[in-house]
C-alpha cells in the first residue's frame, strides 16, 4: 500500500476543523514534500517525524513522499501534525495497519525522541472528535484537558511507539475518565475584608446580580482595587455551557485548565501599558487577547485613565456584541468576548480632588484634560458608576465591615436564577423585545426618567441600561414588576459626571 489517509484537527479561532492527511510513496529520488498550506512549523516536521521513527526503531522509506494536508486552502501551523504525518508514513510503507486508522484522529506533536508533546487547543479538538463519532489519541500530558471536553472517548500515549502497538493490538491505551466529582471553586478574597464603602459594596452586588459593567471613581487608597478583586467572590459558578466556551479560549491561549476548578469565572486585570492588540486579540496568526482570555469572567481596568484613549476605544464594539472579529489579509478569526468590565480611576492626576482636604493642587485644564482620556461613549457602556469616597480615620480603627461575600453571593444566585428564568440572559444583555416585556414603568416613573435622561443628558443608551439596572435591583428584592425606590437607585449610579 502505498497511500494512507490519517485524520486529524487544525486549530482556526476557537474551532478545530478536520483536517485529512494524506501520504503518499512513489519512486525516484527519495524526498518528502509537504502541500496543503503548511506554515514553518509544519514544514519542519519532516526532520522531527524522520529522527522520530529512526529512533524509535521503524524504517523510513527511501522513496519519494509526498504529504498533503487537506483542505488545501486551510492554513496549517504548529507541531500538532507530527502524529499524524509520522502514522500516514507507516501506514503507506506497511509498518502498521491501515484498516486500524479507520474512526480514529492524531494528535501531537514529536520529539526526536519519539515522545509524544503537548498540542495547542486539545480541548476543542477533543470536542470536534467527539460530534464526528472518532476516537481521539493526543500526548499523555493533555490527556486530562480532552477528558473535560466529555464528548469523545480520548486515549493517551506518551510516544509514538506506544501508538504503533495499539494500532498492531499488543498494547491498551489508557482512557482518562473525565471528571466526575461537582466543581470546587476557590475561596479568593472575601467582602468581609473590605472596611466601610457601603454604597460601593452594594453598587458590586448590583453589578454581580446583573452582570452590568462598573466603574469606580475615588482617591488613591479607598479600596477600589480591593472591592473589585472580590467580584468573583459573588459571581454565581459558570454553566456548562459558559464553562466549555471558557475553557476552549484557555486550551487555544495555553492557559492552565485545572478539572476541579473549571467553572471558575477568570479574574484578568492587564497593565495600562497594554496594547491594542494584547487586549483584543490579534497578530499575523490570530489569537485572542485578553478580554478573550476574560469570557464569562471580569476584565478589571486599574488607573482606566492610563490606558492609551485609542486602547481603551477597541472595546467598545465587543461590550455591545460579546465577540470580536480579527481580520488580517489573508485569514479571518472570531473570538467570543462576553465579559464584565470593571475599571477604577482617580478624580484627578493627583488623585485627591473632592477628598474632602486641600492636598489636591491640579487646575480644572488639567482635571479636564485627565478625565477626557476616556471617551463618552465607552463611558455611556459602563452601566454603573459609583464615587469611592476617602474614610475617616476614625471609621478605619473601629473596622466597620459589612456581610461575607457568601452571604452576598447567595443573593445574587437568587436574583440570576430568577433572570434565566424569565429571560434565559442576565439583565445587562437584555433584548429591546425583552426591556419591552419585563421593564414597563408606571407613569410616575416613566416621567422620573424622562426628567433624570434631561437633567444628566443621558443618552438612550444609558437610559436602557438605567431599565436594566433597575429591573436587576428589583430581582434582588424579590420585587416582580420595577418600583419607584428601584429606579432611583438605578438613577443614582448614573450620575457622576465625568466629562
Amino acid at each position: 500500500m502505498s497511500l494512507a489517509i490519517v485524520h486529524t484537527r487544525a486549530q482556526e479561532g476557537i474551532h478545530s476543523p478536520a483536517v485529512r492527511v494524506e501520504v503518499h510513496l512513489a519512486g525516484g529520488l527519495p524526498g518528502l514534500s509537504i502541500v496543503g498550506l503548511p506554515e514553518a512549523a509544519v514544514k519542519e516536521s519532516k526532520d522531527r517525524v524522520r529522527a522520530a521513527l529512526m529512533t524509535a526503531g521503524f524504517e523510513f522509506p527511501t522513496r519519494r513522499i509526498t504529504i498533503s494536508l487537506a483542505p488545501a486552502d486551510l492554513p496549517k501551523e504548529g507541531g500538532r501534525f507530527d502524529l499524524p504525518i509520522a502514522i500516514g508514513i507507516l501506514a503507506a510503507s506497511g509498518q502498521v495497519p491501515v484498516e486500524a486508522l479507520k474512526q480514529r484522529e492524531f494528535l501531537g506533536e514529536l520529539s526526536l525522541t519519539g515522545q509524544l508533546r503537548s498540542a495547542r487547543g486539545v480541548f476543542t479538538a477533543a470536542l470536534a472528535a467527539g460530534k464526528s463519532q472518532r476516537e481521539l489519541i493526543i500526548p499523555t500530558e493533555d490527556a486530562a484537558q480532552a477528558a473535560m471536553a466529555g464528548a469523545s472517548e480520548v486515549l493517551a500515549a506518551a510516544s509514538l511507539l506506544e501508538v504503533c502497538r495499539y494500532l498492531h493490538g499488543e498494547l491498551k491505551l489508557e482512557f482518562p475518565p473525565p471528571e466526575t466529582a461537582p466543581a470546587k471553586l476557590e475561596q479568593g478574597p472575601d467582602l468581609l475584608d473590605v472596611v466601610g464603602q457601603h454604597q460601593a459594596r452594594r453598587a458590586l452586588e448590583v453589578a454581580a446580580a446583573g452582570g452590568h459593567n462598573l466603574l469606580f471613581v475615588g482617591p488613591p487608597g479607598t479600596g477600589k482595587t480591593m472591592l473589585a478583586s472580590r467580584l468573583p467572590g459573588i459571581l454565581p459558578p459558570l454553566s456548562e455551557r459558559e464553562a466549555m466556551e471558557a475553557a476552549a479560549i484557555a486550551s487555544i491561549s495555553q492557559q492552565p485548565l485545572q478539572a476541579g476548578q473549571w467553572k471558575q469565572r477568570r479574574f484578568r486585570a492587564p497593565h495600562h501599558t497594554a496594547s491594542g492588540v494584547a487586549l483584543v486579540g490579534g497578530g499575523s496568526r490570530p489569537k485572542p487577547g485578553e478580554i478573550s482570555l476574560a469570557h464569562q469572567g471580569v476584565l478589571f481596568l486599574d488607573e482606566l485613565p492610563e490606558f492609551d484613549r485609542r486602547v481603551l476605544d477597541v472595546l467598545r464594539e465587543p461590550l455591545e456584541s460579546g465577540r470580536i472579529i480579527i481580520s488580517r489579509a489573508a485569514r479571518q478569526a472570531e473570538f467570543p468576548a462576553r465579559f464584565q468590565l470593571v475599571a477604577a480611576m482617580n478624580p484627578c492626576p493627583c488623585g485627591f480632588a473632592d477628598d474632602g482636604t486641600d492636598r489636591c493642587l491640579c487646575t480644572p485644564m488639567q482635571v479636564q484634560r485627565y478625565r477626557s482620556r476616556v471617551s463618552g461613549p465607552l463611558l455611556d457602556r459602563i452601566d454603573v458608576q459609583i464615587e469611592v469616597p476617602r474614610l475617616e480615620t476614625g471609621q478605619l480603627n473601629r473596622g466597620l465591615t459589612g456581610e461575607p461575600s457568601s452571604e452576598v453571593r447567595a443573593r445574587v444566585i437568587r436574583a440570576r436564577q430568577a433572570q434565566m428564568q424569565r429571560s434565559g440572559t442576565c439583565n445587562a444583555q437584555l433584548s429591546e423585545a425583552d426591556l419591552r416585556q419585563h421593564c414597563e414603568l408606571s407613569e410616575n416613573d416613566r416621567q422620573l426618567l424622562e426628567t433624570a435622561m434631561d437633567h444628566l443628558r443621558l443618552s438612550a443608551r444609558a437610559s436602557q441600561r438605567i431599565l436594566r439596572m433597575a429591573r436587576t435591583i428589583a430581582d434582588l428584592a424579590q420585587s416582580a414588576t420595577i418600583q419607584t425606590p428601584h429606579l432611583s437607585e438605578a438613577i443614582g449610579y448614573r450620575r457622576i459626571k465625568l466629562h
